[in-house]
């Protein structure tokens, strides 16, 4: 019965890995197609299509405005995140467990209905621009992963040596950059990585808050999808997963990234 058990919970993984992976795997092929169009399987084999992103002007203008927004949103959430993480875990307060949930909020909340939200009150009424518009959205969906973080750090570091360090004469200020700050690099670097992957590759917060002249590039491969169906979109996605997995791999490894969300 036990062996029959296993048996199933394998095949379910199985498929559920087949059913994940196998439209990944079709993306990269079909990128690689000579067609005109997306298709499977791919007659010949070029780097035509990957050859052709650069061709698109929305393209680089798309990604260099993906960079810089991922860049300042995760920078602005770093800076930001810790003074708030560092207070949240330094009180026993109900009103801290109360903020902790609010900075967590973004994340609860589907991105759709925040990009709407945003677009209404930010570009409509206030007349915001759209660059701060859209660098503010991207702020409040890399906030969550930042403090989830950085509090995980904190609550791994052993208070005492700080407390120590306030007994010997340092200053509050002196003892959180030399006790503190080193011991919890991780964290804040992990963080930082983690809210710029999740940045450039939004889509909903950007749908709503990109415009003629500030175009991010998930945008920019939705819009050249309304009028094109070639392998172009394929190459690009491929660029991107790469992108993606390379940074995972760079916290995963580097960082020891499962040892802090634990």
């Amino acid at each position: 019965m036990t062996t029959n058990k296993h048996l199933l919970t394998k095949i379910i993984g199985i498929v559920t890995i087949v059913f994940l992976v196998f439209p990944l795997i079709l993306i990269v092929v079909t990128s690689f197609g000579t067609e005109p169009t997306i298709s499977f399987p791919i007659k010949g084999f070029t780097f035509a299509w990957y050859a052709n992103i650069f061709s698109q002007d929305s393209f680089t203008q798309g990604f260099i405005t993906s960079v810089v927004i991922a860049l300042l949103a995760s920078l602005a959430s770093a800076l930001v995140g810790l003074p708030a993480a560092y207070a949240l875990t330094r009180s026993e307060t109900k009103f801290s467990h109360f903020l902790e949930n609010v900075f967590l909020a973004p994340v609860m909340v589907p991105e759709v209905v925040l990009g709407f939200s945003l677009y209404s009150s930010l570009v409509i009424y206030a007349h915001f621009p759209l660059f701060l518009s859209l660098l503010f959205g991207h702020f409040l969906i890399c906030m969550p992963y930042t403090i989830r973080l950085l509090i995980g750090g904190l609550e791994q570091f052993d208070s005492s040596i700080e407390e120590a360090s306030w007994v010997l004469g340092t200053s509050r200020l002196s003892g959180f950059f030399k006790m503190v700050l080193p011991n919890i690099s991780t964290s804040i670097i992990s963080g930082f990585l983690l809210s710029f992957i999740n940045s450039f590759n939004n889509i909903p917060v950007s749908v709503f808050l990109s415009g003629a002249n500030v175009n991010m590039l998930p945008t920019a491969i939705l819009n050249y999808l309304q009028n094109n169906y070639d392998p172009t979109v394929s190459a690009i996605s491929t660029c991107l997963m790469l992108l993606t997995l390379i940074f995972m791999l760079m916290t995963e490894k580097k960082l020891d990234l499962k040892s802090l969300i634990n």
